[in-house]
């Protein structure tokens, strides 16, 4: 029986970011279906575009959305003398060949064959060099690659998304596998390293098709049983074209940030380009490992959909504690919440919880609690086309009512009544409930104002009311 053996195979330079996110989500929800492994591979041997730091930012990523890999983590720059072995193997075969033509004169061959119509492929030059000019360049130390020599004819492969997949070996270059500072490239690396670690599937975006005939062939020239491939959809922005910072492709952990939770950010990835077949939208870890198949991933891009994640994302707010909720949005209070009580923190917490998309909207929605004087337009205290009169009326009653009440009784129990009753004298809630609520948050858009009426006590709550006052006489 095959034992199922995938692997996440970053290159650190950069953040992670969400499509590099998905592609480890994949493969290990499709390790976890199938008692099999996931392990993570470093692929750092690109070192001009290494970037300090990074292997940390994708470890703590991958932490943080409950992403566990099996076993050790492989790092390719470790491993060089292994690649430069098997290379060599290829050049005794005739599998590959050293060229020394240097990038000026690549160029050329690239702007010849252009110019005749022709791929712009390598024109093979340095494979009809004789062993005795091999020899003496590399006794000189003159710079040189190990090129694979892609044979005549056409490479097909079965493709667990895309199903048949053929390719015209024709259009493919004399792939370089070993650089001239030693490191190889990510094809020699890449098919070394999957048949050593064993792995079984490999599940890799779309933009790697294209590499997939290059593997196959190396696996042939080694002798070696290939994994089965599985590419995945390119993860697209709204208008279509490739996600960019743009349009919001930052990395994971500025979506940590930014106030989402890892349940929302792993429940949304999984949909980028998969679904279950039914109508349901929310999945824990577990169901998604329950639920997950490669047969469901579809072939067409996926959109990044920010509402969607938005909506996700709020979802999974309403199902926290208040606790474990006040304990995520405290950050996002910043000094404020020296300033004021736990207690004081947690019921703006729970007054908000329903509203909030991302933890951070916290700082927003609930700025006006934290204000010595609100500012705001007058006009905004009018409910439709109540007159400066009415509205005048209505504050001062609303005031006198707030300063009658004893401060243990400023509840929402106690005031809403007696408001309503209020309400039902002049025949419109709105013309009570509408300026009050402005008066009380400075806003268009906020809670109910009994709820912020409570939270902000007797004293504040009348100031403000008072406030209100004073702008329209």
């Amino acid at each position: 029986m095959l034992t199922i053996k995938t692997r996440f195979a970053p290159s650190p330079t950069g953040d992670l970011h969400i499509g590099g996110l998905r592609t480890a989500l994949y493969n290990y929800l499709f390790a976890k279906k199938n008692n099999g492994k996931f392990v993570l591979r470093i692929e750092d041997t690109d070192r001009a575009r290494f970037k300090k730091g990074s292997v940390e930012t994708i470890l703590t990523g991958l932490k943080w959305v409950g992403i566990k890999t099996d076993g050790k983590i492989i790092y390719q720059s470790l491993r060089t003398d292994i690649y430069k072995k098997y290379a060599e193997q290829l050049i005794v075969k005739n599998k590959a060949y050293y060229c020394f033509c240097s990038a000026e004169i690549l160029n050329k061959i690239r702007e010849e064959q252009i110019k005749n119509g022709n791929p712009a492929k390598y024109d093979r030059r340095c494979l009809k060099l004789s062993k005795k000019e091999i020899e003496e360049k590399i006794k000189n130390n003159d710079p040189y690659v190990v090129r694979m020599i892609i044979p005549d004819g056409k490479t097909k492969f079965k493709d667990l998304i895309r199903e048949e997949v053929e390719f015209n070996n024709r259009e493919i270059d004399d792939q370089v596998l070993l650089k001239s500072d030693g490191y190889p490239t990510y094809h020699l690396a890449n098919v070394v390293d999957d048949h050593k670690m064993k792995i079984s599937h490999v599940i890799r975006a779309e933009e790697w098709l294209s590499s997939t005939p290059k593997h196959i062939i190396l696996y042939e020239y080694f002798g070696w049983k290939p994994p089965k491939f599985a590419h995945i959809p390119m993860v697209l922005a709204s208008d279509k074209s490739k996600l960019s910072k743009r349009h919001g492709a930052t990395g994971v952990l500025e979506f940590k940030k930014q106030g989402y939770l890892p349940e929302a950010i792993i429940n949304f990835l999984a949909f980028l380009g998969w679904n279950p077949g039914d109508s349901r939208e929310i999945f824990s870890m577990q169901e998604l490992i329950k639920e997950f198949s490669i047969e469901k991933v579809q072939k067409g891009g996926a959109i990044f959909n920010i509402e969607k994640l938005n909506w996700i994302n709020g979802q999974y707010i309403r199902k926290l504690n208040i606790d474990k909720l006040t304990k995520l949005c405290i950050s996002y209070f910043e000094k404020k919440k020296s300033l004021h009580s736990s207690s004081f923190i947690k019921q703006i917490v729970a007054l908000e919880q329903n509203r909030l998309k991302k933890l951070s909207d916290i700082a927003e929605f609930s700025d006006f609690f934290f204000k010595n004087k609100l500012e705001y337009d007058k006009d905004l205290l009018k409910w439709k086309n109540m007159n400066n009169e009415e509205l005048k009326n209505i504050l001062e009653k609303i005031s006198d009512i707030f300063s009658e009440i004893p401060e243990n009784d400023f509840t929402k129990e106690k005031l809403e009544p007696i408001l309503k009753s209020e309400a039902v004298k002049i025949g419109d809630n709105g013309k009570v409930f509408w300026p009050l609520r402005v008066a009380l948050s400075g806003k268009k858009a906020s809670p109910g104002p009994m709820e912020i009426a409570e939270i902000l006590g007797k004293e504040k709550s009348v100031e403000r009311v008072k406030s209100a006052l004073e702008k329209i006489k």
